[in-house]
């Protein structure tokens, strides 16, 4: 660790940042790549499917268990074994041969991603005790997803024409190489075992099964999905039944009985739905209706992800400190809201990017408003015992709300079909569900973040 403590926690961040890039650049860069993989392994649709589906099967199934986890045997640790599995089976997915293979290799890292994305945001909250510098290191994660968000769809479009789908997966072994090397270095030591107990096995089974067959349920549907979903919420509604019972439960229901965690994480299913939604029906427009390449699609979406990225590191932590976590998490809704509720107006024939499309890219600023402060929300009641889990509750209830975004909104908009109708309709109830959210937010309390220092620059190294 550096001898300044100040700037210590600070590489600490990046280091935490570093290892989120990753994952989040897996996530778009392998969307962009299924056609090629298709057309190399000689996989049908629904094997295809599979790739995405097992990643996230694991990923979200698999969240809140590795949150509790990092709350028992310490963060660090499961952080970084989390980032040396991801990247171990990024190379695995690389040297693919085959479609089982690939399948395999994607259910692998959905583990090692789970175990680090659980761990990162209660890592944040230890690293950042003051509420005014928390609230940037929460914008420099939200700035973290933007630029994977971005560099993702260009780079993945750039790579697989160039290079081959192969090395879509091989570009994490560099990134993940440092920062596990850099991770050993900089990450502080946390104190392992801060949470009472053990882990709670049978809650453990329950809650992941539960977890698992919900998100697959959610991403595979078909003929028998309402027997899936009935089976994903009776697991669910058994392993709360334990939770009220067991002397050392994984998930203690007094920490859903917060009203802000509870209403925080509600706004979040909401808020991710309509945006993972949307960004999966804008690129399915501009290929299907528009005619765009995979790189030119990319290109087209770059502004949303640039304009999100700067708002998160550079006026989120800004805005809440003086309008406060609820007022700025409104802002960003009312912003989304609007931006989702113009592309009701798409057209089926001649497209201007710069007035049909350019506007709701800019508005997408709002993301960079509403997620840093949705996640200051939702973790700002966690206890040093508690911060694993509850980081592991807000990330499991974004995959949630994204698999049910793109799995309704998908349906909505005609699958993969290029009726313009459909996609209107698509984009209106993601704008609902948008107004939702800022309706529910409504609710939240009015909590108020120290005001940063008009002479501290929002950057991940301060001076």
């Amino acid at each position: 660790m550096s001898e300044n403590p100040s700037r210590a926690r600070w590489l600490a961040l990046a280091v935490v940042c570093a290892g989120m890039l990753m994952v989040i650049l897996d996530g778009s860069i392998t969307t962009v790549a299924l056609p090629a993989i298709q057309d190399d392994l000689h996989i049908d649709r629904a094997g295809l499917a599979w790739v995405v589906d097992a990643y996230v099967v694991a990923f979200g199934g698999l969240l809140l268990l590795a949150g509790r986890l990092g709350d028992l045997l310490g963060r660090r640790r499961i952080y970084l074994t989390g980032i040396a599995a991801f990247t171990a089976a990024s190379v695995l997915c690389g040297l693919a041969a085959t479609p089982a293979m690939l399948i395999g290799a994607r259910f692998l890292q959905g583990i090692g991603g789970a175990m680090a994305s659980a761990v990162g945001l209660g890592m944040v909250v230890g690293l950042f005790p003051e509420p005014a510098d928390r609230a940037k290191a929460f914008g420099a994660v939200g700035f973290t997803g933007a630029a994977g968000a971005s560099l993702g769809q260009v780079l993945g479009g750039v790579l697989t024409e160039g290079l081959g789908w192969h090395w879509i997966f091989f570009i994490n072994l560099p990134i993940g190489a440092a920062a596990l090397l850099a991770g050993l270095r900089l990450l502080p030591r946390d104190q392992v075992g801060r949470a009472k107990g053990g882990v709670d096995v049978p809650g453990a089974v329950l809650v992941t099964g539960g977890l698992m067959l919900g998100v697959y349920t959610i991403v595979e549907g078909g003929p028998h999905g309402w027997a899936l979903a009935a089976g994903a919420l009776l697991l669910l509604a058994a392993f709360v039944l334990r939770q009220a019972r067991a002397a050392t439960p994984l998930l203690p229901l007094r920490v859903l009985a917060r009203r802000t965690t509870a209403l925080a994480n509600l706004v979040q299913i909401l808020l991710l739905g309509a945006m993972f939604g949307f960004q999966v029906l804008v690129a399915l427009y501009l290929q299907n209706v528009q005619h765009y390449g995979a790189l030119g699609t990319g290109l087209a979406m770059l502004p949303a992800a640039l304009t999100i990225g700067t708002v998160s590191l550079l006026a989120a932590a800004r805005a809440i400190g003086r309008f406060g976590e609820r007022r700025t998490l409104l802002i960003g809704l009312a912003l989304l809201t609007v931006g989702l509720g113009l592309l009701v107006r798409l057209p089926a024939g001649h497209f201007d990017y710069v007035t049909d499309l350019l506007p709701t890219m800019l508005l997408g600023a709002g993301f960079g408003l509403a997620a840093t402060a949705l996640t200051a929300l939702g973790m700002a009641d966690a206890r040093p015992e508690d911060a694993g889990l509850l980081s592991g509750v807000l990330n499991t209830t974004q995959q949630v709300g994204a698999a049910l975004g793109v799995a309704v909104l998908t349906a909505l908009a005609g699958g993969t079909g290029d009726a313009v109708d459909g996609f209107h309709l698509a984009f209106g109830v993601g704008a609902m569900l948008l107004l939702a959210a800022f309706l529910l937010a409504t609710a939240l309390p009015a909590r108020t973040a120290a005001v940063p220092s008009a002479a501290e620059p929002s950057v991940l190294v301060p001076n």
